[in-house]
């Protein structure tokens, strides 16, 4: 089978593998849709593994089952996660599932931009989630990330009536503004370096949207009847985005950090300033459970958030580098959906 084959950002070969062989409690999936995620571009983070086939949004069709899977059969339409969790350990009995340990090292073989997927049987056990007629494949592939965004809003705490600042209007940051609205935010305001992701996120709900560099705290207050926010979400990993964050905070508000940033970046804190006087809260997230996984299909199939508008590229395995450059570019991009039976 063919797969994109990935060494860096600007290297990434279609080259061939065998097609992986079925086990008695596996599944193998027809891969339709696959996107590319901010995290496949994160070049200080994959480089050390390559060469690797990346893509973890997946869309296709069943076309085997092993001998003892039951649930699913051929012709199946699907999602799949990549990583799911052991249901057992003490993070995953104490409400941290992507903390634990067999999440992190599950996966499904050998990745999204190939032709083919295998699932082990504990991702067939817990990770594969039916599709309805109505939901296309590449909608399917904003599960993943929709469930990333919703295990983060629900961390947060958002509440009606609050005030949501998003830094960053790539697909995260896109897909927290739509989901911020649905759920009842009073005001959103969103930031990009790129006029074309601003449009979009006005396009997806946001009140206000404008370049980091104009969000200062002091139009958020006239903006926000005197008030800083209540919710702030980084989604985007600049460091100076972090630092941003924390001046945009309203008191007893809270800061999600939910975007990666590069390696080795750090912030200063004051206890006093942010803690100790203004009770602010600073959380983060990381990845989705399973049952993020089923709201977000869920919210999906309700068609409110319109994600098919969201992509901009569409490309065959053969050119999946030219789609990691535009992500990486990210200047007319927003996402990016590798279709590797083209």
């Amino acid at each position: 089978m063919r797969v994109a084959m990935y060494y860096n950002n600007r290297d990434i070969r279609l080259e061939e593998m065998p097609k992986p062989k079925v086990g008695p409690d596996e599944v193998l999936i027809r891969v339709e849709a696959s996107g590319i995620c901010g995290s496949d571009v994160l070049e200080w983070y994959r480089i050390h593994k390559a060469p690797l086939v990346l893509g973890h949004e997946v869309a296709g069709e069943i076309v085997e089952v092993g001998e003892r899977v039951t649930r699913y059969r051929v012709g199946d339409r699907v999602a799949a996660s990549h990583h799911v969790p052991c249901n057992t350990c003490y993070y995953c009995l104490n409400g941290h599932p992507t903390a634990c340990d067999t999440l992190r090292t599950t996966n499904f073989y050998p990745g999204g931009f190939s032709e083919f997927v295998l699932l082990p049987p504990i991702n067939t056990d817990r990770g594969i989630y039916l599709l309805p007629d109505g939901l296309s494949y590449e909608a399917a592939t904003f599960i993943e990330p929709l469930a990333c965004v919703l295990r983060g809003q629900r961390i947060a705490g958002l509440t009606p009536g609050q005030t949501v600042a998003v830094l960053g209007s790539g697909i995260a940051g896109l897909l927290h503004i739509r989901l911020a609205r649905a759920l009842g935010a009073g005001k959103i305001i969103a930031t990009d370096i790129h006029p074309f992701r601003l449009r979009a996120a006005e396009a997806m709900g946001a009140d206000l949207a404008v370049s980091p560099q104009e969000l200062t705290p002091d139009l958020l207050r006239k903006e926000n009847e005197g008030r800083l926010a209540d919710l702030v979400i980084t989604a985007s990993g600049a460091e100076q985005v972090q630092r941003q964050a924390l001046t945009l905070v309203e008191r007893g508000g809270t800061v999600l950090f939910f975007a990666p940033t590069d390696q080795g970046v750090t912030i200063p804190l004051s206890i006093n300033d942010l803690f100790f006087r203004n009770d602010i809260t600073l959380t983060t997230s990381y990845a989705g459970s399973p049952a993020d996984h089923w709201q977000a299909l869920r919210l999906l199939m309700t068609g409110f958030l319109d994600v098919d508008r969201l992509i901009t590229h569409r490309f065959g395995l053969a050119d999946t580098v030219k789609g990691f450059q535009r992500v990486v570019e990210g200047r007319d991009c927003l996402k990016v959906i590798i279709e590797p039976q083209r």
